[in-house]
């Protein structure tokens, strides 16, 4: 096999997870790449093992002695000028994420110096397609099994059905307008149960706060329980247990790997029928809620519309067809505990069929 190397982030938040998660395939396949780490290496999420700690650090020290340009490369990375850049003469080979659906002329030319830029969703790739992109692909993610199983156990005293909503609080995720129609329908009822860990890394804790209250309109509700940022991978796959129901009603993704996640731990789920979620997400593992249109993502904060970059709009979604999916995800979870489609997703989307995918274009 001709050599190759990466450029990737290893640490403990999504983009360091996904490609700490490639790496763990290649050490299980004995390939030893060079790596030059983009950040880290940081494995302090990761369930511990030994052997793959030494794997990492091996890889990393090969990078400065035996790279050569004449290597391919692939990279995980954000849609940034640094990203023109790569080790290789052939340019880079990059997975990245994208969440809109106005590509800028900013980010078609950093695509346009790329080798091949990989998108998670067919949905982005479609939008740089048609704005005349010709070397962007789809790379599906997949079900992370070193950290992450299914724990068959009971984690409350009662029969409660318990909803799960996660990722960092933003307008784009509808994390507000969800907590409010939840709350309206299901607040205070004891046999229901909403667990949520939304905290945004990138506001204060205070500012974190203020945002949950100002969308339950300063009411506090005894079964909605917010919890703070987890750190090991093993409290989050605790978290992700806990629940029966997974809530996917973001209105842009580049995946959704919590609700993913869950779906293949066979949690059920209500998930909009839209972007990156249709990849992975069906009428036979989970209820589908069709979008009722798009509105701005502009935010003021993480989606500015002077910005070079994320650009456009995301999925709106009816709060009455929401509740429906709701009520109808309950239906399942009472006739069946276990998502059985949704266990498919483990073997359907396996890091071993991704690094195939970026091993036949290296």
């Amino acid at each position: 096999m001709k050599d190759f190397s990466l450029s990737l982030p290893i640490n403990p938040v999504s983009f360091g997870q996904l490609s700490t998660a490639v790496c763990r395939e290649l050490f299980s396949r004995d390939i030893h790449p060079a790596l030059f780490p983009l950040d880290g290496p940081n494995l302090e999420a990761q369930k511990h093992d030994k052997k793959f700690d030494e794997y990492i650090n091996k890889i990393i020290a090969k990078a400065p002695r035996k790279h050569s340009r004449e290597n391919k490369c692939f990279s995980l990375w954000h849609l940034v000028p640094q990203s023109m850049s790569s080790w290789s003469k052939y340019g880079n080979n990059m997975l990245t994420f994208h969440e809109l659906d106005e590509p800028t002329d900013f980010e078609l030319n950093i695509i346009k110096n790329c080798n091949i830029v990989y998108f998670s969703s067919e949905y982005s790739v479609e939008i740089f397609k048609s704005a005349g992109a010709d070397n962007v692909k789809y790379l599906p993610l997949f079900f992370d099994s070193h950290n992450f199983k299914r724990l068959d156990k009971k984690f409350f005293n009662d029969d409660r059905i318990t909803f799960t909503l996660a990722g960092k609080f933003e307008k784009r995720k509808h994390h507000a307008k969800i907590l409010k129609a939840w709350a309206k329908k299901y607040g205070n009822d004891k046999k229901y149960y909403l667990n949520a860990a939304l905290y945004n890394t990138f506001l204060k804790q205070e500012e974190n706060q203020a945002a949950v209250f100002q969308a339950l309109e300063n009411t506090q509700y005894f079964n909605m329980n917010f919890v703070s940022r987890m750190g090991p991978n093993e409290i989050y796959n605790d978290f992700l247990n806990c629940g029966d129901i997974i809530i996917g009603m973001s209105g842009g993704e580049g995946w959704g790997l919590p609700e993913f996640q869950s779906l293949a731990m066979g949690k059920h789920g209500v998930i909009l029928d839209a972007h990156a979620y249709k990849g992975w997400a069906n009428e036979r593992n989970a209820i589908m809620v069709p979008p009722s249109g798009k509105i701005p993502a502009a935010d003021g904060r993480f989606f500015k519309p002077d910005s070079p970059v994320n650009q456009g709009n995301i999925f709106d979604w009816k709060e009455d067809d929401f509740i429906d999916a709701c009520e109808e995800a309950i239906k399942r979870h009472k006739n069946n505990p276990t998502n059985e489609e949704g266990l498919k997703l483990q073997d359907e989307f396996s890091a071993s069929k991704t690094v195939d995918l970026i091993m036949e274009d290296l």
